[in-house]
């Protein structure tokens, strides 16, 4: 098979087939091993299926494949973060599976077991008796604690009857699809006991597994480590539904102190120079200004630096890692070396501006983002108020001191709202009822996962949330950067008021210094204005427009892919809590719109 560029390879863990070296399974991009297709998620490789193993299994020598991110690594308790092992490489290993489901069935005698019934070991896994390649099951079983099994074919058929004449029959499960229709209600499951067949009707229903099966307390991607016990009711999925694996990715843009390029060389021998009694002799001893880039005393100041901002800074949450990011993107910092990650400037000379209440203009010539795979959660997305819900990806008694990251490097540019004229357009009754209806839909979604509401929704979020959504679209008509390669971050929380779109990938399509020219070539309030104009009007009006709720969980109001929703990759609300008549106004309300004041 051949690997995207910088891709992962993804091979079986030895005991799952071959235990000797071979070619990998297949490959996937870096950033998905963080993304789409982290730990303990679920892998389509060809007509069969894994599951990514814990990082406890992968390998260990990639020590060259490091990355350093001062906050993130205080936050999360780590000495370091490391990028998934690259299949171009020979010298490092690749990301380990396992077979997953393990319940399969053979499309020729259609016997419904686990592959190793089969006599299946190697891959692709086939009957041993027909000769053909098995499919694994369609059906897993998820809890809310992150817990995943095969689904339990055996108990749904057998529910409130009798197995068989006596306990000693023999039971060989069938799995029949007509082929009629895709509904599971042409999906029947049989067993050699004569017990009446069943179909899979009903059994994706909430609560359709009550009675009837446990959660197992399964762990499959921690391979050896024991179920453990669980009293969450489980739930029956299909196992490519997106609602079965959840990651918990967080991320942070590098600033002052940790991004100039002195750091960046203290930083990679952090875990030597922490605790050194003497950092000058321990920088002599790796001999750190032998290149001649920084002085010893340099050196040794960057270490006392970086010591007294690890031992004061608090960073608990997102909201603190960006408040820290809203100061710097408001501060000039300008280029002194190629070595820095982060280079942001005032732009002063911005006509069109006027009447747009948009007050600071910053172009971020050169940034850095790190973004970190800390867990996954199953069933309901990962919330800050339900820390327990999260599974970790390493057994518990075996806590490693990294976790995998990938990191960004591209450009952005940072906008900053008019903080008076938020105050009072924020303030008026008609913006805070719209808005109130969004927020209660919000606190409805967390009563329904029995979980607190870990935030309230503002007017001032959702607008600022909304511009980010369609100024991005816009810049990328008139740059040619295609939409999944920009990224917003929000600052419209604790005083903040502005937001930052920034390229997201590191590929060809990363830094090409497009993003920044909007501002430089002159146009930027011409692009903002053109944007509002945009929103104006959709091609869904006037549904889209009067829609009273809309979107995953009725999260969105005047919103649709026509006319404000980007690719989810672009989006940290993964297209959720917008509004564009908080910009423009509806036709009954032309003044709820913050620019149509």
């Amino acid at each position: 098979m051949e690997f995207a560029r910088r891709g992962c390879g993804i091979d079986r863990l030895p005991g799952q087939g071959d235990a000797v070296r071979r070619r990998p399974l297949g490959g996937v991009r870096r950033a998905q091993m963080i993304t789409t297709y982290g730990v303990g998620s679920m892998i389509a490789i060809g007509g069969e299926s894994f599951m990514v193993a814990g990082i406890n299994r992968w390998p260990d020598d990639i020590h060259e494949q490091t990355i350093n991110e001062s906050r993130l690594e205080k936050r999360f308790g780590v000495d370091y973060f490391r990028l998934p092992p690259a299949s171009e490489s020979e010298k490092y290993g690749d990301v380990p599976v396992v077979r997953f489901p393990e319940r399969h069935s053979c499309p020729e005698c259609r016997r419904l077991a686990d592959a190793r019934f089969f006599g299946a070991s190697a891959s692709p896994a086939k009957c041993k008796n027909c000769d053909r390649e098995l499919v694994p099951s369609r059906f897993v079983v998820c809890c809310p604690k992150g817990h995943i099994s095969d689904f339990p074919y055996f108990e749904w058929l057998h529910k409130g009857r009798a197995a068989g004449p006596s306990s000693e029959t023999k039971h060989e499960l069938s799995l029949k699809a007509g082929g009629r229709s895709a509904s599971l209600g042409d999906i029947e499951i049989s067993c050699s006991c004569e017990v009446p067949p069943v179909t899979m009707e009903g059994a994706l229903r909430k609560g359709a597994l009550h009675g009837i099966t446990a959660c197992r307390g399964r762990r499959p991607w921690l391979v050896d480590v024991k179920d453990e016990l669980c009293d969450e009711s489980p739930r029956a999925m299909q196992r490519g539904s997106s609602a079965v694996w959840f990651s918990d990715v967080h991320s942070a843009i590098s600033i002052p102190p940790w991004s100039e390029g002195v750091q960046k060389l203290v930083g990679k021998h952090w875990r030597s120079l922490r605790n050194a009694p003497d950092p000058v002799d321990r920088i002599k001893e790796l001999e750190l200004a032998d290149d001649r880039r920084f002085s010893v005393e340099e050196l040794a100041y960057a270490v006392e630096q970086r010591r007294r901002e690890e031992s004061g800074e608090n960073l608990s949450s997102d909201s603190e890692l960006k408040s820290a990011e809203y100061q710097a993107l408001l501060r000039e910092t300008k280029e002194r070396s190629r070595d820095q990650d982060f280079v942001c400037v005032p732009w002063q000379d911005s006509p069109g501006l006027e009447g747009l209440a948009v007050d600071r203009v910053m172009r971020v010539k050169r940034l850095r983002e790190v973004r970190v795979l800390q867990g996954f959660t199953r069933i309901a997305p990962p919330s800050p108020v339900a820390p327990e819900r999260r599974s970790k990806l390493h057994p518990e008694d075996d806590p490693p001191n990294w976790l995998p990251a990938i990191e960004v490097i591209g450009e952005g540019v940072f906008l900053r709202i008019d903080e008076e004229k938020l105050l009072r357009w924020e303030s008026r009754p008609e913006v805070v009822e719209r808005v109130g209806v969004v927020d209660t839909a919000y606190r409805e979604r967390f009563v329904r996962a029995d979980q607190t509401p870990d935030r309230t929704i503002s007017p001032r979020f959702m607008m600022i949330h909304t511009l980010a959504h369609i100024v991005l679209n816009e810049w990328s008509l008139d740059s040619g950067y295609p939409a999944a390669s920009l990224r917003e971050r929000l600052y419209a929380d604790g005083g903040m008021s502005g937001f930052l779109v920034y390229t997201a990938t590191s590929d060809s399509a990363g830094s090409l210094g497009g993003i920044v020219a909007q501002v430089e070539s002159g146009n930027l309030g011409a692009s903002i204005r053109a944007a509002l104009d945009r929103a104006s009007w959709c091609s869904a009006d006037p549904l889209c427009m009067e829609a009273h709720t809309g979107g995953t969980d009725n999260l969105n109001r005047a919103a649709c892919h026509a006319c404000v929703l980007l690719p989810e990759t672009s989006c940290e609300e993964f297209n959720t809590l917008l509004d564009r008549a908080l910009l423009v106004g509806t036709a009954q309300q032309p003044g709820i719109g913050f620019f149509s004041l």
